[in-house]
């Protein structure tokens, strides 16, 4: 037997609710979400001391309540990550990308990375760590991480870089006493990363459906973030991608994600890893 729900949800509200989700980011709300929006937007609901979802639903239509837009997307985005997730590809961007990059951008000397979608920062602090690992190679260099995110909740925790210390569980000792410190006061039982990390190292919310921010990114880490997203407008985001990238440029993309059949802007060049082409 299904517990009573403490507000009334009904699939007018549903649908009402995925289509502006899905106007304002691009993902595709499929109909076995249904409970999932209610257990994550009914928080909404109580916080607003509304009565019911079509309250909520009116409160989201008036010009005035556009904040809670982003109260919606923070509520709704799923967000897991950990750090050297998928280590493949920080190998291949440490022993392929880097010294092909380098060579590159000799005359420049400067590196520019974007770390699309970077949740609470797992991903951006083991790009930097990839980075200050292989330093002999950049000296001198101006390199340059970009970390972006749409949900501002997850944006502001990897901006602090502060993690309970299970994050870090089967991290080589040396990586730990390296790049992170141990917790004190209130953030005992966490570790932080080391001030130097957030060196080149820039944070910014950003809606990959609007006008990007960035040009001539010499690699982009957007991983399991264009499952959520329907045939056209991966096409548009893959579009806008090779745009920002640097001729030739890297993109990186999750383990269940393949750009076959959808754009010929870039060629699959190892596993989940994709060079700008055009």
């Amino acid at each position: 037997m299904t517990a009573a729900r403490e507000y009334e949800f009904t699939r007018r509200d549903f649908d009402y609710l995925r289509r502006i989700s899905n106007q304002h980011t691009g993902i595709v709300v499929t109909d076995d979400k249904f409970d999932m929006f209610y257990s994550r937007l009914a928080r909404r609901v109580r916080a607003l001391g509304l009565s019911s979802f079509a309250d909520y639903c009116d409160y989201l239509d008036k010009p005035a309540h556009e904040g809670e837009l982003v109260e919606l997307v923070n509520a709704l985005t799923t967000n897991l990550t950990s750090f050297f997730r998928e280590n493949h590809h920080f190998e291949f961007l440490a022993h392929r990308a880097l010294p092909s990059l380098v060579e590159k951008n000799r005359s420049t000397r400067s590196l520019r990375i974007w770390s699309a979608g970077c949740s609470t920062g797992e991903e951006p602090y083991s790009l930097a760590i990839t980075l200050r690992e292989n330093q002999h190679l950049l000296r001198g260099w101006d390199a340059q991480i970009l970390a972006s995110d749409i949900d501002s909740n997850v944006l502001s925790h990897a901006q602090a870089g502060i993690y309970a210390a299970s994050r870090v569980e089967g991290m080589s000792k040396q990586r730990l006493k390296s790049f992170f410190l141990k917790g004190t006061g209130s953030n005992l039982g966490k570790v932080r990363v080391r001030p130097e990390l957030h060196n080149g190292m820039q944070f910014k919310l950003v809606n990959l459906m609007h006008k990007l921010p960035v040009e001539q990114q010499d690699v982009i880490f957007c991983r399991n973030v264009i499952i959520y997203f329907d045939k056209d407008t991966k096409r548009q985001l893959l579009n806008k991608f090779a745009d920002a990238l640097s001729p030739h440029g890297y993109l990186f993309v999750g383990h269940s994600e393949s750009l076959h059949q959808v754009t010929d802007r870039f060629k699959l060049i190892g596993n989940t890893v994709y060079e700008k082409v055009r």
